[in-house]
């Protein structure tokens, strides 16, 4: 029965009647939205089903519109269409899928990689990125990393703008979690200031090495009425290029990049 595969895990075996086809793609629809994000070869591995199986059922699922590949990565993820299904993971979704075409567009603008990154418990989670195509990256594999929040530019951004009932909760999280390296910057004269300067430029900078020695970074939110949805960072390498002049070069592509992806999603 369809309606016993509660956990994500192998697919019951047809009975007779049954279409065996549909019953794996609703297996795979399951797992998909269970986890969030999956690329075909953990599907199979997962599953029990044969690699070659999976790729022709996402691809029938793809076409139906209840699931979406990455657009710079193999990794699937489900749609609005499906979100009866899950709990949240469509929104993830539709910005990343907004978000690909746009990266690409502005890739001849902004050479530096590009990461779109979506809060998920005490971090920002990369969901779509450039770092793979970007010939200035210095990092590959970058879709699902976890980043900090206090000490990466689309953490910072997210502190900034987020409800203040939100952060007062991340930084209560953060606290109970002590990583010694978030120490220095949750004091509240530290946090004040990240803030307040966060606000009035619109855009969050790292450029003192506190998370990777050898990169800066700047983020800015992407805001819609719903709220605020994720972050898009951009990154570089801290010897071949000043705050200032990616403020000036950068801060602008930036700025309207989130804001074109925000326009972009469904109301």
């Amino acid at each position: 029965m369809l309606l016993s595969m509660t956990d994500g895990s192998a697919p019951p075996k047809s009975s007779p009647g049954s279409v065996r086809a549909l019953v794996r793609g609703l297996a795979i629809l399951r797992h998909v939205n269970k986890v969030g994000e999956a690329r075909p070869g953990e599907i199979a591995r997962a599953l029990g089903i044969p690699r070659p199986t999976v790729y022709r059922l996402l691809e029938t699922l793809e076409e139906a519109g209840y699931v979406a590949f990455s657009a710079t990565s193999q990794l699937v993820r489900v749609t609005r269409l499906a979100a009866a299904l899950g709990d949240g993971h469509a929104l993830t979704t539709e910005i990343a899928q907004a978000a690909g075409p746009i990266f690409g567009e502005y890739a001849s603008q902004v050479v530096w990689p590009l990461d779109l990154t979506v809060y998920h418990n005490a971090a920002m989670v990369i969901q779509e990125t450039t770092h793979g195509r970007s010939p200035l990256s210095i990092d590959r594999g970058m879709t699902g990393y976890r980043l900090p929040m206090l000490r990466t530019s689309a953490g910072r951004a997210y502190l900034a703008f987020c409800p203040d009932e939100e952060r007062a909760l991340i930084l209560d999280h953060l606290r109970r979690l002590g990583d010694p390296e978030d120490l220095p910057f949750l004091g509240e004269c530290w946090l004040v200031r990240m803030i307040s300067e966060t606000r009035m430029r619109g855009i969050a900078v790292r450029d003192s090495g506190e998370f990777r020695q050898e990169t800066a970074s700047l983020a800015v939110p992407i805001r819609a009425e719903g709220g605020l949805l994720g972050c898009v960072s951009l990154i570089w390498i801290r010897t071949a290029m000043g705050t200032r002049r990616a403020l000036s070069d950068y801060g602008g592509p930036l700025l309207d990049i989130a804001g074109r992806i925000a326009a972009a999603l469904p109301d």
